[in-house]
Formats: C-alpha cells, sequence, structure tokens
C-alpha cells in the first residue's frame, strides 16, 4: 500500500476539522460524537482517530483556528508593530471581522458563523477544565501579552495616556470584544461600523 503523502494527509485533517466545525455550530460539542464527524467528512471513524486522538483534539483545533481569526487583526498590528489605543484596538477587530474571509489549511473558504458559533461554545467548555481550558488559557494570555504590546506602543508614541495600564487595558479590550462576539453570535448580525464609532466616541478622552 503506498504511503500517504504529507499534502494528502494536511488535505484529509482538514477535511476532519471542517466536518468537526460544522457538525460543532449546528449540534453543539455534546451532541456531536466522533462517529458523526467521521460521516460528515465521508470517512470511516477508524480514518478520523489517524489524525485526531479524540474529540477533545477536535474542539481545541477548532477553537484554535477560531480565535487566530477573530483576534488576526490584533496580531497583524503587533507583527506590524504598530500602535492604537483602546479604542481603535477594538473598533478595528470589530471591522475587519466583517472583511475577514478565512480559509482552512486546504484552502477552501470557512464560513464565518461557524467559527464564531464555535467560539462562543468554547467559554462553556472552558468551565469544564481540561486540556480545552489549559489551550484556551494560554492563548487568551498570548493575546493579552499581544494587545498589552500594542497599547505600550502607543504611550511610548503619545497615542495611548502614559498613566494607562496597559495590562488592564489590554484585559478590557479583551472583555467588549467577548461581548461583542456573543451579541452578534446570539441575536444577529451587528452594525460593526455603528459599534465602532460608540467604541470611539465613548473610549476616546473628551
Amino acid at each position: 500500500m503506498p504511503r500517504i503523502t504529507a499534502e494528502r494527509r494536511s488535505v484529509n485533517r482538514a477535511a476532519l476539522v471542517a466536518a468537526a466545525r460544522r457538525c460543532f455550530s449546528r449540534d453543539g460539542f455534546h451532541q456531536t460524537s466522533m462517529p458523526a464527524i467521521a460521516a460528515e467528512a465521508g470517512v470511516a471513524v477508524g480514518a478520523a482517530y489517524r489524525y485526531f486522538a479524540g474529540k477533545d483534539d477536535l474542539i481545541v483545533e477548532v477553537a484554535r483556528s477560531a480565535f487566530a481569526v477573530i483576534l488576526s487583526p490584533v496580531q497583524r498590528l503587533h507583527d506590524q508593530e504598530a500602535d492604537a489605543s483602546v479604542a481603535d484596538l477594538i473598533a478595528a477587530t470589530v471591522e475587519d471581522l466583517d472583511r475577514i474571509r478565512p480559509v482552512d489549511a486546504a484552502g477552501n473558504s470557512i464560513p464565518l458563523d461557524e467559527l464564531l458559533r464555535c467560539a462562543v461554545q468554547t467559554w462553556g467548555e472552558i468551565l469544564r477544565g481540561g486540556e480545552v481550558a489549559d489551550r484556551a488559557a494560554e492563548g487568551v494570555a498570548g493575546a493579552l501579552d499581544e494587545l498589552a504590546s500594542v497599547l505600550r506602543r502607543g504611550q511610548q508614541r503619545g497615542t495611548v495616556p502614559a498613566g494607562l495600564d496597559p495590562a488592564g487595558a489590554a484585559r478590557v479590550v479583551m472583555a467588549l470584544l467577548h461581548g461583542y462576539l456573543l451579541q452578534r453570535t446570539a441575536f444577529g448580525p451587528i452594525d460593526s461600523g455603528a459599534f465602532a464609532q460608540a467604541v470611539r466616541t465613548l473610549l476616546s478622552p473628551s
């Protein structure tokens, strides 16, 4: 039997992640089984276990990709060594979310609403502890560090008040972003432009 190529393995893995994301988004984490994910992907259950040890591994992967997309504007600002105010960080992330066209490892388009539904479910899963909670804590800590770094640069360049605690402000940014995502996912689309403008008005110095 010929050995599977690395490229084929990557495509197969991406197909399983996409199937899991669809199932999780539609039915929830706990109503979804590995056999259901395998059926959604069109593969045998045994084939699914060649790529993932179990459902928790798929939850971690789906959650990781969801938050990577959601926080990609923050990542970009950090990597570009840009500076931004608290209001600008929130506004940029909210506005960019409507423009992002995420793709998976195989280059297939990912529906944004699927990602958001999985992200919201992840917060509930964190309360159960275990690997999902541990990985989520690592991801949040990394995102908070990047947010604080961007704000710290803003202080150095005079666009962020010198007396502001960057670490504390980063948590404010994260809290507002989580609230926006929860409202959007639970109650439907929000005018991101109006939301961003309201954030700038509320948080900008008078």
